[in-house]
């Protein structure tokens, strides 16, 4: 596509992220602007407007996609309607920036990827912690001798319910099938740690796992355990826990090495730990105030032909297959 002098996004979905983690950030980047948002509850879409000066709002997605003032589009809502909204954006074509997991399943995956290659309109995905200091600071340890051959990587995670998972008449919607894609907790937060992964290693080419209800909270399930391949060989495990004990409580993965060990978190930020020879060494690293706008600025840079993101729907897609994977969804 031609490169766009001036990135006008349209934002369907004005929830959290928007707030915090992503919104804020698209003005503070040249060449970026917000000049319309959607909800589909009016009152809602108005008020964030109003709160961040945004010039339009809508409650219907089709008009913001059609406003001729939009010339790209941030999806933003839960993972069920990303590909029906990407595909409606790419083939009006304006270029997509899509939260996190791509789609709700491998198969949406590979029809955007489709449509994205068609109409030649890129399609990128909110993998942001790509482009933290943090994660890139663990990419450079790990790929920096320190540790040597790099043998397993190993995921452990586990949290307490929130007291919203015990409210059966208004569950959140990580946790209904029909909205987030099903594999509840686990489709929204494993994918940051599958895709950091695959950043650093390459491909995973194999995955199997196990995922039960064990505590009978929701429907969905809500503790997982998997093992996984990469294409270089280098095996993995992960293990997720979303009703475990508070004394339980962790965000652990561990790159394991011949000469030593690399160990950090993907959502406390705890110090990035490197154990060699010399002992156990630790590096703090802030985060950006708003933790999206490295990639947002990759992004827009990208669009307005002076630089490359490649942080799109290609690469986000393998995190997708290995999710289902480990769902057993095939």
């Amino acid at each position: 596509m031609q490169k766009l002098h001036t990135i006008k996004w349209g934002f369907i979905g004005c929830g959290e992220a928007t707030e915090t983690k992503s919104g804020p950030a698209f003005a503070q980047i040249e060449g970026s602007e917000v000049v319309a948002v959607m909800s589909r509850d009016g009152d809602k879409a108005r008020s964030y407007a109003e709160r961040h000066g945004i010039p339009k709002h809508y409650s219907d997605p089709i008009s913001l996609i059609n406003d001729p003032d939009v010339n790209a589009v941030y999806i933003a809502t839960p993972p069920s309607s990303h590909a029906t909204f990407a595909l409606m954006s790419m083939r009006a074509g304006k270029p997509v920036y899509v939260e996190k997991p791509l789609a709700a399943s491998y198969e949406d995956c590979i029809r955007v990827n489709r449509v994205s290659e068609q109409m030649d309109i890129p399609c990128f995905v909110a993998y942001y912690r790509r482009y933290l200091p943090y994660f890139q600071k663990v990419k450079e340890l790990a790929h920096s001798g320190e540790i040597g051959n790099i043998l397993s990587v190993q995921i452990r995670f586990a949290v307490p319910p929130r007291e919203l998972d015990y409210n059966q008449k208004n569950l959140p919607w990580r946790l209904q099938p029909d909205i987030a894609g099903g594999g509840g907790y686990f489709y929204d937060l494993a994918s940051h740690q599958l895709d950091l992964l695959q950043n650093m290693f390459g491909t995973i080419i194999d995955a199997e796992g196990y995922c039960a209800n064990m505590a009978g909270l929701y429907k969905v399930e809500d503790t997982f355990n998997a093992c996984f391949r990469f294409h270089n060989g280098i095996t993995g495990s992960g293990s997720w826990c979303f009703v475990a004990h508070d004394s339980a409580r962790t965000d652990r993965i561990e790159i394991v090495g011949d000469k030593g060990m690399i160990c950090f978190s993907v959502f406390d930020y705890t110090p990035v730990a490197l154990h060699t020879y010399r002992g156990r060494e630790e590096f703090v690293i802030p985060n950006p105030q708003y933790v999206q706008q490295p990639l947002i600025q990759s992004i827009v840079d990208h669009l307005r032909g002076i630089g490359s993101c490649h942080c799109d729907s290609i690469s986000a897609t393998p995190t997708n297959w290995v999710m289902d994977r480990i769902l057993g969804k095939f």
